[in-house]
């Protein structure tokens, strides 16, 4: 299976080479202040730091940060619920399945005949 890393990055280096901070906010289009804000928030996110602070990220440390996204952006965690879930171990055993529209088109009808019988009262 393919680390999120491999799937993301198409700029000709190794997957398990460092990448500056640039690369990974636009790899995976989060903020460059934000990838700084959640290494004050999670102690675990910490990227290799060279002289003048230059940073640069394992591809663990992107896969964390990957997590981190989908936690808070997708999954609607606070920041304090997304820490306990990494700590815990919890947050790569609930990753939601991707839906397919044969998923969603059940749904979907259920959802018009509940608007349509609203409607109609």
């Amino acid at each position: 299976m393919n680390s999120p890393v491999d799937l993301r990055f198409a700029d000709g280096k190794d997957a398990g080479a460092l990448r500056t901070i640039g690369e990974v906010a636009k790899a995976l289009g989060i903020a460059p202040h934000v990838l700084r804000y959640w290494e004050q928030q999670f102690p675990m996110l910490k990227p290799v730091k060279r002289s003048g602070g230059r940073r640069y990220y394992r591809a663990a440390d992107i896969d964390l940060i990957s997590t981190i996204d989908r936690l808070v952006n997708r999954e609607g965690y606070t920041l304090k619920g997304a820490k306990k879930a990494l700590a815990s171990g919890v947050a790569e055993e609930i990753e939601a399945p991707e839906l397919t529209a044969a998923d969603l088109l059940p749904r979907l009808r259920v959802l018009r005949e509940q608007l349509a019988s609203a409607l109609d009262a």
